[in-house]
């Protein structure tokens, strides 16, 4: 067993189909096939099943692949520890993102990274936050943007604003209201992220402070998409506040009364890799990008 052999076992389960899986390891397709069948002879069990739809993962496959995953990655710290040795701190890092990227500091945090560190290779993955926890967690992000509170054992957090979410709508629907109260509002229909999201969450809580329920939902699970529902008229949603002021201002948006719901930003990653050079590299260039002390 090589790592290379484990390399393309998970390209290929991530890609289901062996052309597109060899096109990403820039290696040919029969050589790929081969390093596949001499995992499996190592192994002694068929890691996939050839189908209509692509290549799927066996009963043995599914097992293994976690394990693959994880000596891979294990691979990668150490090759990150001994450039740290040498102060040549890189590798491919991926980083989730669950915000507009002027808001979250992508290009300035991209910048300060490739400058103190020209050998790390940055992939941005844009995720919505329950789901950047469960990534960070299980390894498939090394680390990601966050909102909302988070204490878990398995993460560890770095605080990096507070800020506050507007109930929005169209500007169309700005007669639709005999009253200012948010009964009225809740009859609406509501842009909502799904369940897993931290934005779905604070609109659940708002409406069991007044003891309702939404009466109907649209689901969507992109802040670009929502925004671009509640302007078209098919939903009440949050908007932060920053931006439904701009977007009042262009007349694209309106923010409906006063209800202001406190949120955070975060910076999260697994705990268990605080000790990982391209980790601390991170965190060191995030502290640096948002003034934070050391």
């Amino acid at each position: 067993m090589e790592l290379y052999q484990l390399k393309s076992f998970v390209a290929v389960s991530e890609m289901r189909h062996l052309t597109r899986a060899a096109e990403k390891l820039h290696i040919s397709q029969p050589a790929l096939s081969a390093q596949i069948r001499a995992l499996e002879d190592d192994f002694g069990a068929p890691l996939f099943e050839r189908t209509s739809a692509g290549m799927v993962l066996t009963p043995a496959g599914r097992r293994l692949l976690p394990m693959a995953e994880k000596v891979l990655t294990a691979a990668q710290a150490m090759r990150n520890e001994a450039r740290a040795i040498k102060n040549e701190i890189g590798g491919i890092v991926r980083i989730g993102t669950v915000s507009d990227p002027e808001f979250i500091r992508v290009a300035p945090f991209m910048s300060a990274a490739m400058s103190r560190h020209p050998l790390m290779e940055m992939e941005f993955h844009h995720v919505v936050t329950g789901e950047a926890f469960q990534r960070v967690r299980d390894g498939e992000l090394d680390a990601s943007f966050y909102y909302g509170d988070l204490s878990h054992a398995d993460v560890e957090s770095l605080p990096l604003c507070d800020f506050v979410f507007r109930v929005v709508m169209s500007p169309s629907w700005k007669d639709r209201f005999t009253r200012n109260d948010f009964a009225e509002v809740a009859s609406q229909p509501w842009v909502v992220p799904p369940p897993i999201s931290t934005l779905h969450t604070l609109i659940m809580q708002l409406f069991k402070r007044h003891k309702l329920k939404p009466t109907r939902v649209v689901e969507a699970d992109h802040e670009a998409v929502i925004t671009s529902l509640a302007q078209a008229g098919l939903g009440m949603a949050l908007m932060r506040e920053q931006k439904a002021e701009e977007r009042q201002r262009n007349g694209e948006i309106m923010i409906w009364g006063d209800v202001r719901l406190d949120a955070h930003l975060q910076f999260i990653y697994a705990k268990e890799r605080s000790d990982d050079p391209l980790i601390r590299a991170l965190v060191e260039v995030i502290k640096t990008v948002w003034s934070i002390p050391a």
